[in-house]
Parts: structure tokens; C-alpha cells; sequence
């Protein structure tokens, strides 16, 4: 199971690393233009993600900075929000890294910022959630860039495993 996990945060890397190149080539009347998602436009929807993947890594370790809001804007221009996000990848992957067995089947409690009560949980099935989260806001960047009239990205997990993942096919 903790090479799944580890697969699944090299994947997220990858996938964002495709979202992100995506939104390079938009003009920032477009990065910015409501989509009618969630969080509005592609400037939202990539903010959101990362807000969120702060917000679970700091459940998770105990460590980072975390926002108070799930719709808080971290960065104000694609560049740093670029920046950001790799760099928070790279967390992600070394901090999945570090897990074994025994913390993944484990317990942790933390507080929902939507309704702040304690929550118990398995780490595994949590994980689980971060990356499902991930894939379902990194579809919406995905409709976001498409009504925008931009070519569609590969992004599937199996894609992902017969190219840039392979080493994870074996």
C-alpha cells in the first residue's frame, strides 16, 4: 500500500506539472476569467488546490503554514503560485516517503475548517482523500481550460504510468 501511495504522489506531481504548463500559454484575462467552477477561474481553482494541500499537510505533520479558508488566494500571479505548487509537490512526495505501515494504518484526529469538530481516522483512507481531492479540482482545471478553447491534456493515471510513471508499472 505504500508504494501506492508513493505512485499516486508522483503522479500528482506530474499532473500538476501538465495543469500548470496549460495555464502558462493562457493570457491572464483568461487565467482569471470565471468558468462558472467552484472557485470561479483557473487563478481559483490552482489557488484552492494548493490551499488545500497546505491545509492537509499541516493535519498531516504538524508542520507548514496552513490558511484559514478553503478559498483563500496564497498567490497573487501564476509565477509564484508556480513555484509554490512545486514546491509543495516535493513535500508531498518526501513526506509520503517517510510513511510506513504502521503510521499509514494509524489514527490521526484533526478539526474540518467547515464544521471545526474533531475528527478521527485512519491515515490510509485520509491519503486516500488528498489525492482523490486533488484529481477531482485538477478535472475542473482540466473543464476550465477546455471552455477556454485550449487542447485537451492527458492526464489519466494509466498515461501517466506508460510514460513519465514507468516505474511504477513494474
Amino acid at each position: 500500500m505504500l508504494d501506492h501511495y508513493r505512485m499516486f504522489a508522483d503522479y500528482n506531481r506530474w499532473a500538476n506539472q501538465r495543469v500548470y504548463a496549460a495555464a502558462a500559454e493562457l493570457s491572464d484575462a483568461q487565467y482569471r476569467q470565471d468558468k462558472g467552477a467552484f472557485f470561479g477561474s483557473l487563478h481559483g481553482t490552482l489557488n484552492h488546490l494548493l490551499a488545500a494541500d497546505r491545509i492537509w499537510m499541516k493535519r498531516f505533520t504538524g508542520q507548514g503554514e496552513a490558511p484559514s479558508q478553503l478559498d483563500d488566494i496564497l498567490y497573487k500571479d501564476l509565477a509564484g503560485l508556480t513555484a509554490a505548487r512545486a514546491a509543495e509537490d516535493e513535500r508531498i512526495i518526501a513526506w509520503v516517503k517517510s510513511l510506513d505501515a504502521t503510521r499509514l494504518a494509524g489514527h490521526f484526529t484533526y478539526s474540518p475548517l467547515t464544521n471545526p469538530v474533531e475528527v478521527t481516522e485512519r491515515l490510509g483512507r485520509t491519503l486516500a482523500h488528498f489525492f482523490n481531492h486533488q484529481t477531482h479540482h485538477r478535472g475542473q482545471s482540466h473543464a476550465i481550460l477546455t471552455a477556454l478553447e485550449r487542447p485537451s491534456l492527458t492526464l489519466d493515471l494509466v498515461f501517466f504510468l506508460r510514460t513519465d510513471g514507468k516505474k511504477w508499472a513494474a
